[in-house]
């Protein structure tokens, strides 16, 4: 049977665009009712609208997933509006460019914060709640970058790493109980991720701002497109989804060739890392 998703309550967190966006609105077209955070409260606002549009109920929680009071009053507060919880959507994240020695601990920490411990909070936060359903459902959006290690996005890397360790020993965990879980590893989905990407010291911003532009000509799936997707994979409890022909193909390299795939993935593509180089001046 799929997962019921009508009538249900789905927690969606960096919901203010981008794929969280399209999964809000998605869901609430299906009848789902909707809990849905971010700090861009005017973004937000605007996904609430389209949302509200579908005849569900809405609410809105402006917070920042560093924030650890927020996010653990943040049940509290969906369980009094809606009194239940049925979905749980990880899904804000972050990106930071620079080669490793470029950046600082406190940068290092900002991704992960946001990427990884926000996630494992608020999965922490709200398990009880699950638990008391009779069918309930996690999703965690890592990264194909949670695959393959990319020069110039080792923090990301890292943390969508951590994200895809802490969701399949997770998912094993909660075998036989009613609580699903399913990892995403999107590819290039058109986002505005690159671009509000934080730059390391010591970049220089046009070299940076001309390799995002041609990693953006890389992003080929529209954020409905991997909402649709996840939806599909929350109605079939499936446990991993890659997202985008890139993703598939990128993840087929890293089994066949673990240790020379970045070699033979990055011939002929633009250097992510361009413009990440350390100056001489520096």
């Amino acid at each position: 049977m799929d997962f019921p998703i009508k009538c249900g309550v789905a927690v969606i967190t960096g919901a203010a665009s981008g794929i969280g966006a399209a999964l809000a609105i998605n869901l609430a077209a299906r009848g789902m009712n909707l809990a849905i955070a971010d700090r861009n409260a005017e973004g937000l606002a605007a996904t609430a609208e389209a949302a509200r549009a579908h005849r569900v109920t809405v609410s809105e929680h402006v917070l920042d997933v560093r924030d650890t009071e927020a996010l653990t009053a943040l049940p509290e507060a969906v369980l009094a509006l809606h009194g239940r919880v049925t979905l749980l959507v990880n899904n804000a994240g972050v990106a930071l460019m620079g080669t490793f020695d470029q950046v600082s601990m406190d940068d290092f920490a900002w991704v992960m914060d946001i990427n990884f411990w926000a996630p494992v909070r608020l999965t922490r936060a709200f398990l009880y709640a699950l638990h008391r359903e009779e069918t309930a459902h996690i999703v965690n959006i890592s990264s194909i970058f949670g695959i393959i290690g990319v020069p110039g996005n080792v923090p990301y890397c890292a943390s969508k790493f951590a994200v895809r360790g802490f969701s399949e020993a997770l998912r094993h965990e909660l075998v036989g109980s009613p609580i699903t879980l399913t990892v995403v590893h999107p590819g290039g989905i058109k986002t505005a991720i690159a671009d509000s990407a934080r730059l390391s010291q010591g970049i220089d911003p046009a070299e940076a701002r001309a390799a995002t532009a041609e990693f953006n000509k890389l992003l080929k799936t529209s954020p409905q497109d991997a909402a649709e997707q996840i939806v599909q994979s929350v109605l079939k409890r499936r446990g991993r989804l890659l997202i985008g022909g890139d993703a598939r193909m990128v993840d087929r390299f890293q089994r066949i060739f673990p240790m020379t795939y970045w070699k033979r993935i990055s011939r002929g593509q633009p250097n992510v890392a361009a413009g990440m180089a350390p100056k001489k001046d520096a």
